[in-house]
């Protein structure tokens, strides 16, 4: 491929620059070799057909996840807790969608059930283990993994990565209600405290999504414990997701016609359709982590 685009003059010059910047860490290597290398992990991974599988699980445990997470909300004496965990919900799901959780939330609320919270655990951690397996089987289709694990073990890795990621949500809620409270009760005379709130909120958000990528990067296959927890790829997804996620918002808001063509349905299709495009991302930062691995195989 290389020596065919170097027969055109512009693209020769282009080849060659990118030839020029060598990898850091990677002695030997180039920013041409990176490219190349990730994009042919792309294409010759089936790529597509795995951002979809991954995009319908992660669409099935989601619902019992919020559900189970609801549930929990009328029993934590804390005032104002379910405003605050809605609030933070919000935050990650697309501004079309939103209304869609509303009747369920305040059902839920006005209503606590002990013994739904029992049952909706079990299912909740079955379903988000069954889409943080279908994650970590993406993963190894990659084209640059040559080494995989077992069924069990991999299901293991799955129902433990499953219960981290839910004790990592509710940790983030829990540091945001402690942050907004401070503000709210020891700044009520700053008149930029809506702001200052906004700011953590966001930087919360940053960092969860970064801990969760990583979390799913390390233990997704075997080589993934041998990069670093704080990868390029993470970096790269947490701020493509980032960015997705305003574009989309902005892009739902102005532009879309997705409830004049769908009515209520609309908002499903929304949803469903923003967890395909974080599937993708999810996967483009898993390819760029396996594609440095693999240099560093290579060098050795």
């Amino acid at each position: 491929m290389k020596e065919k685009a170097e027969k055109i003059p512009v693209l020769r010059n282009f080849i060659l620059f990118l030839d020029s910047i060598k990898l850091p860490r990677y002695p030997g290597f180039s920013f041409y070799d990176l490219l190349e290398i990730y994009f042919s992990g792309i294409i010759k991974g089936v790529f597509s057909a795995r951002a979809g599988s991954v995009s319908f699980s992660f669409f099935m445990a989601l619902f019992p996840f919020l559900l189970f997470i609801l549930n929990l909300i009328p029993f934590i004496p804390i005032e104002n807790f379910d405003g605050v965990v809605f609030s933070f919900i919000q935050e990650l799901i697309p501004l079309e969608s939103q209304g869609f959780f509303m009747e369920i939330f305040n059902d839920i609320k006005q209503k606590p059930r002990g013994g739904l919270l029992s049952s909706v655990f079990l299912l909740s951690i079955f379903l988000t283990a069954n889409g943080v397996y279908a994650v970590f089987e993406r993963f190894e289709e990659s084209y640059h993994v040559n080494i995989f694990r077992g069924f069990f073990p991999q299901y293991l890795f799955s129902i433990f990565v499953a219960i981290l990621l839910g004790f990592l949500f509710l940790f983030s809620v829990a540091i945001f209600v402690f942050f907004e409270l401070y503000f709210i009760q020891n700044l009520s005379e700053l008149s930029s405290k809506i702001d200052w709130i906004r700011y953590g909120q966001l930087i919360l958000y940053i960092l969860a999504t970064y801990i969760s990528v990583a979390i799913l990067y390390y233990f997704g296959t075997i080589e993934g414990k041998k990069a670093r927890f704080f990868s390029p790829g993470a970096f790269m997804t947490t701020i493509l997701i980032a960015m997705t996620t305003k574009l989309f918002g902005i892009y739902i808001t102005y532009f879309s016609s997705y409830n004049q063509l769908y009515g209520s349905i609309g908002a499903i299709l929304i949803l469903m359709f923003y967890i395909w495009l974080n599937s993708i991302i999810l996967l483009l930062g898993f390819e760029l982590n396996a594609t440095l691995t693999r240099f560093k195989k290579r060098d050795k």
